[in-house]
C-alpha cells in the first residue's frame, strides 16, 4: 500500500511496505523523482543486494558496503502515532514523519540506538533531470571521489578508497553539470555542505539538511551517465543530502560518521522546496 500526502503546489508519496521508499515528490508543478521499473524491488528481503527502482531510498547505517545501501530500504515500515512511520533494524530504530508544509516537503527523523552506535544516513534521491541540468554548491568545498572515477583521472593511488579534491572540479573533473550520456559513472561526496540547489531549465529544487551543527554532513552525488552497471548501463542522477562524510561506514574515521550520544537518540530534518522561474 502506498501512502500519500497531497496538497498544491507540493505533494509527496511514500511506500512503507517497500522500505519507506519515496515514490513521488511534486514541487512547483513538476515531479522530481526518477523511476526505473524493476519487479525485483517488490520482493526484496533484508540482506538482499540493492535493487535500484529510483525514487528516494533511506540509506542507513551505510550507503555502500555491508549491508548494501543499509538496512532500512529492504524492510517494511510500520505506522506509528500520528503520521509517523517506524522501521526496526535490530541495532537501531528509525522514526520518520514526512509532510507538506506550505510549498515545501519536510521529513523529520529520529534514530534511537545504544550510545556509541555509529552510522551514516543518505536521502538517496534519484532525480528526473534533463541534459544540461546542474547543481549549485559553494566553490572550494572538499570533495571525495570514489574508485569508479579512477578511469577519468591521470592517477589513482594504489588501494585508495577515495581521493580528495575541491568543488566544483576536483582533479580537473567537472562535477556540477549533468551532460549527455558518455559511458561514465562517478560517485562523490561534497564535504561539510548541508544545502544544495538543483537547477533543471527554469525549475529549481532546494534540498536542505538541518541537524545539530556538531554532526558531520555532506552532499553526495551519483553522476551515472550510462556508465553503470557494466552489463546493462542506464542513466541515473543522484543528489543526496547525508549525515556523514563517506559512502561506506567501514571507511569512516571518527569525524566521518555520526555516533549516538548518551541520550540514545539523534534527530534531524530534511526540507525540500521547489520553484519555477
Amino acid at each position: 500500500m502506498v501512502t500519500s500526502t497531497d496538497a498544491r503546489p507540493a505533494s509527496v508519496a511514500t511506500d512503507p511496505a517497500h522500505g519507506g521508499r519515496w515514490t513521488s515528490l511534486r514541487l512547483a508543478g513538476r515531479e522530481w523523482l526518477w523511476h526505473r521499473a524493476d519487479p525485483a524491488r517488490d520482493a526484496v528481503r533484508p540482506g538482499d543486494p540493492f535493487v535500484d527502482a529510483g525514487g528516494l531510498e533511506e540509506c542507513i547505517p551505510t550507503v555502500r558496503g555491508n549491508p548494501d545501501h543499509g538496512h532500512a530500504w529492504s524492510r517494511a515500515w510500520q505506522a506509528a502515532t500520528g503520521d509517523h512511520a517506524v522501521v526496526d533494524c535490530a541495532q537501531f530504530v528509525l522514526r520518520r514523519r514526512v509532510q507538506v508544509v506550505g510549498e515545501s516537503v519536510v521529513a523529520e527523523y529520529r534514530l534511537t540506538a545504544q550510545p556509541g552506535f555509529r552510522f551514516v544516513w543518505a536521502a538517496h534521491a534519484l532525480l528526473d533531470l534533463g541534459v544540461g541540468s546542474y547543481v549549485e554548491l559553494p566553490a572550494g568545498l572538499p570533495v571525495r571521489l570514489y574508485p569508479e572515477a579512477a578511469q577519468l583521472l591521470s592517477h589513482w593511488p594504489t588501494g585508495a578508497r577515495f581521493v580528495e579534491g575541491r568543488w566544483p572540479a576536483p582533479f580537473g573533473l567537472p562535477l556540477a553539470e549533468f551532460g549527455p550520456d558518455d559511458g561514465t559513472a562517478v560517485g562523490a561526496s561534497v564535504l561539510d555542505a548541508d544545502t544544495v540547489i538543483v537547477v533543471d531549465g527554469n525549475h529549481r529544487l532546494r534540498m536542505a539538511l538541518h541537524a545539530d551543527p556538531d554532526l558531520p554532513r555532506s552532499i553526495a552525488l551519483w553522476r551515472n551517465l550510462g556508465g553503470f552497471p557494466a552489463e546493462a548501463p542506464y542513466r541515473s542522477i543522484g543528489v543526496e543530502p547525508m549525515l556523514g562524510r563517506v559512502f561506506d561506514l567501514a571507511d569512516a574515521a571518527a569525524e566521518d560518521a555520526v555516533t549516538v550520544p548518551a541520550s540514545g537518540a539523534v534527530e534531524w530534518q530534511l526540507r525540500l522546496t521547489g520553484d519555477a522561474g
